[in-house]
């Protein structure tokens, strides 16, 4: 069968990603510039027989989804900049009672209200660190309408996979973009289901592992299992627990599971880096901005390249460290006032000089800015 070949926007993109990982529940709130997902999401859902709810709230949406979840449905809510705020104690929550789960960011400028209607990239060290408490996360960055789709395919795959919540962070730029999509067909592309226990099988530990596995087996509400659900330090029981040692136990558990399979989970793209004297560091859509600003540079004689992080949490240290190794100078462009920047100075250590070039105003920066930028950089070093 032929694939289907479709003019797409990106928020439509995540959307039919969802469906094609066999998402059936969304509860969420309008917010702009993602409230075409919830759009959407209400139009198609009843058609494969999954629900759509908008509730009063931001909070409310996550915390249905997270409801929905734990019944045994894959499910998402989606946001921007103050929704996201509003949802962070739930994705604590989300994180400690181990519950696979979507949230797309579409950002935009901030802080409080900011821009609804213009593009940012401010919201990359909330995703990491908008919570309480110490917790992984794992957070995708889509370039293009193509691999929203494919992202969001993944990200339900990695919420699966890890008994975890999930991050799309997109931006107003991907969110709203057109562009030509080629729509793959049924079994393309893997998709994950969670591991559920034996129906019916009284489990006196749910929360215990077998051996060989990654997350324990996820039981289902009212299918017979013993479980319990909660957001404070729990045994293996699921029952709440006091104990010190066993909220360490249960922390390393938490965080294991996501960095003992960094490989598995981290994607880059490198562009041109091969034989670069010059590397950008970016995600999104900045990184289109980059690649035309590469290609320029190239035809310059300039021999500039890219390593994107389509994973940007958690990043993608070990290609970092080696591009550190490869050049002497490294810039990051985002679009925010300087975040992303800081985990890749802390991944360098020195080993290369960084730059930063962004800013959180709502206006996208241009090739003729990383141009000049890169040819400041190489002036100054000889």
């Amino acid at each position: 069968m032929a694939n289907k070949i479709a003019l797409m926007q990106g928020n439509e993109a995540c959307v039919q990603g969802a469906l094609y990982a066999g998402y059936r529940f969304y509860a969420g709130y309008p917010i702009t510039p993602s409230t075409e997902i919830a759009e959407l999401s209400a139009l198609e859902l009843p058609k494969v027989g999954g629900k759509f709810i908008q509730m009063e709230d931001e909070i409310g949406g996550i915390a249905a989804a997270i409801g929905a979840s734990i019944a045994g449905t894959k499910a998402m809510t989606a946001t921007s900049g103050p929704g996201f705020s509003l949802k962070q104690e739930n994705i604590g929550y989300a994180v400690m009672a181990q519950i696979p789960l979507v949230i797309v960011n579409v950002m935009r400028g901030g802080p409080s209200t900011g821009l609804p209607t213009q593009s940012a990239q401010a919201d990359i060290m909330q995703a990491k660190w908008g919570s309480h408490g110490d917790y992984p996360m794992i957070a995708l960055s889509p370039i293009s309408v193509r691999e929203t789709f494919d992202l969001t395919v993944r990200a339900f795959n990695l919420a699966e996979k890890y008994r975890t919540p999930v991050m799309l962070m997109t931006d107003e730029v991907i969110g709203h973009l057109r562009e030509r999509v080629e729509i793959p067909v049924e079994g393309e592309l893997e998709v994950f289901d969670r591991i559920t226990a034996e129906a019916g099988k009284l489990r006196r530990r749910p929360y215990e592992k077998e051996p060989g596995e990654i997350v324990p087996a996820m039981s289902v509400f009212g299918d017979g299992n013993r479980t319990h659900t909660t957001g404070l330090f729990y045994n293996e029981t699921g029952f709440p627990s006091n104990s010190t040692e066993n909220a360490k136990i249960m922390l390393d558990r938490i965080f294991s599971k996501i960095y003992d399979h960094v490989d598995d989970i981290v994607q880059v793209e490198e562009y041109e880096l091969a034989d670069c004297e010059v590397a950008f560091v970016a995600f999104g859509s900045t990184s289109r901005v980059v690649k035309a600003a590469i290609k320029q540079l190239r035809a310059d004689g300039i021999k500039a390249g890219l390593l994107r992080a389509i994973t940007i949490w958690p990043s993608p240290e070990k290609q970092i460290r080696a591009l550190a190794e490869q050049v002497d100078h490294i810039i990051v462009a985002e679009q925010n006032e300087g975040q992303y920047v800081r985990e890749v100075q802390r991944i360098v250590e020195g080993r290369a000089k960084v730059y930063h070039i962004g800013r959180g105003n709502g206006e996208i920066l241009t090739p003729p800015e990383l141009i000049d930028l890169v040819k400041e950089v190489k002036h100054a070093t000889k």
